[in-house]
């Protein structure tokens, strides 16, 4: 089969390979891709800021059917549709694997980091991970199910009440999920881009996200003014990973308001306004991608319509055509890119 390859660390470096064709294990089920999607963690992967167990077939948000169950595997058969969280191994004896904080083991192994993953014809999956796809829910959203898992595990963190007023830093598609996450929970939200994010702001808007702005051509700080008394927001949510945005979204806040994580920062070390933190006691939380308890919820606010996936694919191409997504997505032209697996 074939299948889109990192081969080594650093910029590039990935290739269509012909790979051997997987088996189910103990445990394990053997799914045929129908879907995959391609995250900005992939993108950091291929620019080289991201290291993976290179080298190994990326794809870590995918949806498909069964075909094969491993021996031990009985809640899952041959034609369910299904997806399946990104772990694929983890220590099951740590602290944080015994509370199901599985995303925070140390000996964990992920599908398209550590291990082969989605962007191929088949894929090897745990049967822990997996969760069938509701009626309601195509392969399409099935494959953005881990990234809403995400943004599901991001506003988990925090406390929502009716009618506060959240921001939202970086229209992409995690910043369109939270948004969407977030209104489900009763929040008025503000979403925040640049100039290069037009279509992104636009899809915010097809979205109804209730306030959609471009700062370099409206003050967002008077807006958010405008809607609390001047008190500030009581929520931000970071989703761009750019420092400038970390630093708007603390001076966004409120005394006593929360700031939660979200983005990747492309350093690993940052300048943050503690003096903010501290005056204005802001509540700090980081969010590390998901974990199993955020799967379920995330599926059914898809089901039940609260969150639109499928309006945010933009474009879908087949593995073999990275190059051309590589440039929609750099280019600013989509916002959420599939990729489909070839013979």
């Amino acid at each position: 089969m074939k299948a889109l390859v990192k081969t080594d660390l650093g910029f590039g470096n990935l290739e269509i390979q012909d790979k051997e064709e997987p088996q189910a294990g103990k445990d394990q089920v053997k799914i045929e891709v129908k879907y995959a999607g391609v995250c900005g963690s992939d993108i950091h992967t291929y620019e080289g800021h991201y290291k993976v167990a290179a080298p190994v077939t990326l794809g870590h948000e995918f949806a498909g059917v069964v075909v094969e169950a491993g021996e031990g595997v009985t809640a899952f058969k041959p034609g369910d549709r299904v997806t399946s969280e990104t772990t694929f191994y983890i220590c099951g004896e740590c602290a944080y694997c015994r509370s199901g904080d599985y995303n925070l083991c140390n000996h964990r192994k992920g599908l398209g980091t550590q291990q082969d993953g989605g962007f191929a014809k088949y894929v090897i999956a745990r049967k822990d991970s997996l969760h069938h796809l509701p009626e309601n829910v195509s392969f399409q959203e099935g494959a953005m199910t881990e990234p809403l898992a995400c943004t599901h595990h991001a506003v988990s963190k925090t406390e929502i009440h009716e009618g506060d007023i959240a921001v939202v830093i970086g229209p992409g598609p995690i910043g369109l999920f939270t948004a969407q996450v977030a209104k489900s929970r009763g929040a008025k939200v503000i979403i925040t881009g640049l100039t290069n994010d037009k279509v992104r702001l636009e899809k915010a808007e097809e979205l109804s996200i209730d306030h959609v702005v471009n700062i370099q051509e409206q003050d967002v700080k008077e807006l958010v003014n405008s809607l609390t008394d001047g008190y500030g927001a009581d929520l931000v949510f970071e989703c761009s990973g750019a420092i400038p945005a970390a630093k708007q979204g603390l001076d966004l806040l409120r005394k006593k308001g929360q700031y939660a994580q979200v983005g990747i920062f492309p350093e690993p070390e940052v300048q943050f306004d503690m003096e903010k933190v501290i005056q204005k006691e802001i509540r700090v939380v980081g969010s590390r991608s998901q974990k199993p308890a955020d799967w379920e919820p995330s599926l059914e606010l898809m089901n039940n319509g609260s969150v639109n996936a499928n309006d945010m694919v933009t474009h879908e191409y087949a593995i073999t055509q990275w190059d051309d997504a590589y440039k929609a997505i750099k280019d600013g032209e989509a916002t959420k890119v599939l990729l489909t697996p070839v013979e």
